[in-house]
């Protein structure tokens, strides 16, 4: 059961990529609404239960939350601003190297040994997220969008390992209201410090973060950290494959984006070899 939950997680995150194409605020001012939205959202829920939870952590976790609500704010900063430059299939089959970037912070971090089974499947990942990345229709546009993907997915990467060594100690509502609202404040700082107007952007803007609030935030990203505290990291980065099938297909539908045939196979490439990576450790 709780597998089939985090599969439903899939169907929010898809949502993003169109709710960001429908908007027109910059990309920060966007994150700013979405967390700011999330975390007054999650604020009844932690005022009734959460306020123990709060003052009883301890500053290792609080520091390492605030790490992650920090790699979580510049994650949608990059990855909303990588849609404005790349189409929605490149941007978002580049995010599932996500896996990648865990493996690897698997091997210096907690010096974890990979068998030849996840090094041949992060070899055929790496392989087609080339393939997707050089994929240059668009023109340099097109690659500076595929380099801030492959950016932000590093970012979430991190946001993921630091969250796996926090959620089993931290209920999901205390973790993620702390993430989102340093999230908020990440972005809010970058906004003003860069002299990007807040406000102005109409209620189409406003709309659009509700809608990635509660779609792809609580229903999305809360669903995946909630979890991490049962289900192990390398099942909820490999349920995320799911999330390109469903992007692409909003974005051909909606906007008649048709991917290349080299995004295509490249993006095959990424998908089997992501998925035989969390079936490798899975094994293991």
């Amino acid at each position: 059961m709780k597998r089939l939950i985090v599969l439903t997680g899939v169907v929010g995150i898809s949502a993003a990529a169109v709710l960001v194409r429908w908007s027109t605020a910059p990309s920060m001012v966007l994150v700013l609404y979405r967390m700011t939205i999330a975390v007054l959202l999650l604020l009844p829920s932690v005022l009734l239960k959460g306020r123990g939870e709060l003052k009883s952590m301890t500053k290792k976790e609080w520091l390492l939350t605030v790490a992650a609500g920090c790699c979580l704010g510049l994650h949608f900063s990059a990855f909303f601003e990588s849609l404005r430059h790349t189409s929605i299939a490149s941007a978002v089959l580049l995010s599932d190297v996500e896996v990648l970037f865990t493996a690897l912070g698997s091997i210096l971090i907690f010096r974890k040994k990979l068998n030849r089974q996840c090094w041949l499947a992060v070899a055929l990942a790496l392989i087609g997220a080339a393939l997707v990345a050089l994929a240059d229709s668009g023109g340099e546009s097109s690659l500076w969008g595929n380099a801030l993907a492959l950016g932000s997915t590093f970012l979430l990467a991190l946001y993921t390992m630091i969250g796996a060594s926090v959620r089993s100690r931290i209920s999901n509502t205390t973790y993620t209201f702390v993430a989102y609202g340093c999230a908020a404040v990440t972005v809010l700082v970058i906004s003003l410090v860069s002299g990007t107007p807040l406000t102005g952007y109409g209620a189409n803007n406003l709309l659009t973060a509700l809608g990635m609030a509660v779609l792809c935030t609580l229903l999305g990203h809360s669903v995946f950290t909630w979890g991490l505290k049962y289900l192990p990291p390398a099942y909820i980065s490999t349920v995320k494959l799911l999330d390109p099938v469903f992007s692409a297909l909003w974005g051909l539908l909606l906007f008649a984006e048709k991917p290349s045939l080299q995004v295509i196979v490249g993006g095959v490439i990424v998908i089997v070899g992501v998925f035989l990576y969390g079936r490798a450790t899975e094994e293991e």
